[in-house]
């Protein structure tokens, strides 16, 4: 079996809001692509290169949750715990993609710990640039 997601896009504008939605059966996921900077088209028309966060909130039971941006070795930007909370740092500049070696710059998801009738519920309001 496989655990039962559902991924959206809300808004393509000034931010790329994006809902991430999972319902675990015990499989979990890992390095599963949640936003394909390469199969984006901006608002604007433009092909974004790399991305910066400024906003999440999220409601996890069971399992937590790790974000990280696709490189040669991924790097982190948060690891979301069980429970829910909004994590607003577009006032501090956001958690920006380093742009490290081998980048590709999407967004990956990895859970952790999962269970079976775990779940997440997730948004992200990410700028992408060029």
């Amino acid at each position: 079996m496989a655990d039962t997601v559902d991924n959206r896009v809300i808004r393509n504008g000034k931010y790329y809001v994006t809902r991430h939605i999972n319902y675990s059966d015990g499989t979990g996921e890992t390095g599963v692509v949640k936003v394909d900077l390469s199969a984006i088209t901006r608002w604007d028309g433009r092909t974004p290169v790399y991305s910066k966060i400024d906003r999440i909130e999220f409601n996890i039971a069971g399992m937590s949750v790790r974000l990280h941006w696709d490189h040669t070795t991924d790097d982190e930007i948060v690891v979301l715990p069980p429970g829910s909370g909004i994590i607003d740092v577009e006032a501090d500049g956001g958690l920006v993609d380093p742009r490290t070696t081998g980048d590709t710059g999407d967004i990956l998801f990895t859970t952790v710990g999962a269970g079976a009738g775990d779940s997440y519920d997730i948004t992200l309001y990410t700028k992408l640039k060029v």
